[in-house]
């Protein structure tokens, strides 16, 4: 079975969000069961040298979408079991940033028309085009509507996979065949259609032969009009080929026996380490040497979704409690400078990092003892699995991802890996902060206990990815793991017959000459290897 993931950005070339660690950490897993894996990405300019170097430039073609005629390079490397593919155009994506730009439509359009115009040119043809969010979700139209008239392309099936689906890719009814370069009976028939406009998401759910999202509460939650924002009744027309599968993390990566970020390592049965890296960061973020004092950490995007309305209403409380917090994360500016207010209120207490670093979130993971995570809503989080990959015990309210990775401390049987609140309400937090800082003050013995359940939890990607094997076995008919030959002894082996060679040997097939070589009046352009030469900024946390 060939899997081509395809995706707007993926660790370690490039990231905004919880998108890139999936898309760098699924496919090295579905590559370890045996899977031929590859995926395929923009070449942004925030693509750093050190991979640009790597980079072997396989060829050029020109890709049509609608009056336009753009260029459209391919680069590739091999990393961890798997071949990376990259779409080299600066017009389109040599801008400082990933996403945020007025032709963000026609940008991801280009790159979605040429993942399938650029199939030809790949080492095999994919059985599964595996895409990722609105920014990929024209690929499953454009291969429907290529098929059409390009047979070898018909046995490929698509999986689209909703991360958030608060982003749909929402353009104008003209945007079909002036950006898109689609028929219109596209949008007449309803299938990019919705309230008026143009809905890619909706398109690609529809056209996609499996839906799946990133946790099944959140699969369950998309039929509930206040979680699927506007596209409820589409969830639930298509909730026959509908899949909640909970993201993994990389376990190798985030790793406190390993991890080069920090000051001492540690594990499940060693936990000394961790004291270490506590002392440690309390001393670089100004904060009170006190040991037994619990520190409660949140590292996310500062956004509304995340909860920060009920820590702002419950701030003074949870302080109270007798605690320290720090915040790692940048986001809305009223979030922003709420933190630094309160940082000023409380010196030696409470440390406001309004920035995104790897490293230093690594370090808060490792030193913090309490991770907090309030969501509004949360399709998956890989946070809390992270905080709990590195003994820190997670708070969060019962939504999403949340809810099915993080289950509830219950001291009467000693059981659960973390805290949860149910309603969305800074009173019920509150109370749960209060319990998880009483608990660990109190009975150190049973957080103790607490933290190894949470350490002990296995979020590989392995399992995630035997589920999404069995979705991509589902759709295309193959059995997974495949069935094996049976052996053949001399007494079963059938006789030999000969055969002409031209009846043994079969004909070789060629993708149209559209979609596999260059337009030959057009010049070649200068090598773009130039671009993979140049040197850029390390994607950073946006």
């Amino acid at each position: 079975m060939n899997i081509l993931y395809v995706t707007s950005e993926a660790v370690p070339f490039c990231k905004t969000g919880g998108l890139a660690d999936v898309a760098g950490s699924l496919p090295p897993a579905l590559a370890a069961e045996g899977v031929e894996t590859a995926v395929i990405l923009p070449l942004y300019d925030k693509i750093g040298p050190q991979w640009r170097e790597k980079m072997t430039f396989r060829r050029y073609i020109y890709v049509d979408l609608g009056w336009r005629h753009e260029y459209c390079g391919l680069f590739s490397l091999y990393d961890r079991g798997v071949t990376w593919y990259f779409v080299d155009n600066e017009k389109y994506f040599r801008r400082g940033r990933l996403y945020g730009e007025f032709d963000d439509g026609e940008r991801f359009a280009f790159f979605s028309k040429a993942v399938v115009d650029l199939l030809p040119s790949l080492d095999w043809m994919p059985d599964i085009l595996h895409c990722n969010d609105w920014q990929t979700a024209l690929v499953p139209i454009y291969l429907k509507d290529a098929a059409t008239r390009w047979w070898e392309i018909r046995h490929i099936r698509t999986v689209f996979t909703i991360h958030n689906i608060e982003y749909q890719g929402r353009y104008g009814s003209d945007s079909v065949d002036q950006l898109f370069g689609l028929d219109r009976g596209w949008y007449d028939d309803g299938t990019l259609r919705m309230d008026g406009d143009v809905n890619l998401m909706k398109g690609a759910m529809l056209m996609a032969d499996a839906v799946t999202t990133v946790s099944p509460t959140y699969a369950a939650q998309l039929h509930d009009p206040a979680y699927a924002e506007g596209l409820e009744s589409v969830v639930d027309a298509i909730g026959w080929k509908m899949h909640g599968v909970v993201n993994g993390i990389d376990t190798v990566t985030y790793d406190p026996a390993s991890d080069p970020a920090l000051p001492a390592h540690y594990t499940a049965a060693d936990p000394a380490g961790k004291a270490v890296c506590k002392a440690s960061l309390q001393a670089a973020l100004g904060l009170a040497q006190e040991p037994d004092t619990p520190l409660i950490a949140m590292v996310t995007r500062l956004v509304g979704h995340k909860g920060l309305d009920l820590v702002q209403q419950a701030m003074d409380g949870i302080m109270a409690a007798g605690c320290q917090f720090v915040v790692l994360g940048t986001g809305d500016r009223q979030y922003e400078d709420f933190f630094r207010w309160k940082a000023g209120q409380y010196p030696g207490r409470l440390s406001a990092q309004i920035l995104y670093a790897e490293d230093l979130s690594r370090r808060v993971y490792a030193a913090a003892d309490l991770f907090l995570m309030p969501s509004r809503s949360e399709p998956c989080g890989l946070s809390q699995m992270i905080a709990m990959r590195y003994g820190t015990v997670p708070i969060v309210r019962e939504t999403g991802g949340l809810k099915d990775t993080v289950t509830p401390y219950e001291a009467w049987r000693d059981s659960g890996n973390g805290f949860t609140f149910a309603n969305y309400a800074s009173s019920d937090m509150l109370y749960v902060i209060r319990e998880a800082v009483y608990l660990y003050k109190d009975y150190p013995d049973a957080f103790a206990r607490l933290r190894a359940r949470a350490m002990a939890c296995d979020f590989s990607w392995a399992r995630s990815a035997g589920e999404y094997l069995h979705i991509y076995s589902t759709v295309t008919g193959q059995p997974w793991p495949p069935a094996e030959e049976p052996v053949r002894t001399e007494e079963s082996a059938p006789a030999e017959e000969s055969a002409p060679a031209e009846e043994t040997a079969p004909a070789e097939e060629t993708a149209p000459a559209e979609a596999a070589e260059p337009a030959s009046d057009e010049p070649a352009p200068q090598p773009t290897a130039e671009a993979a030469q140049s040197s850029a900024e390390p994607a950073a946390e946006e």
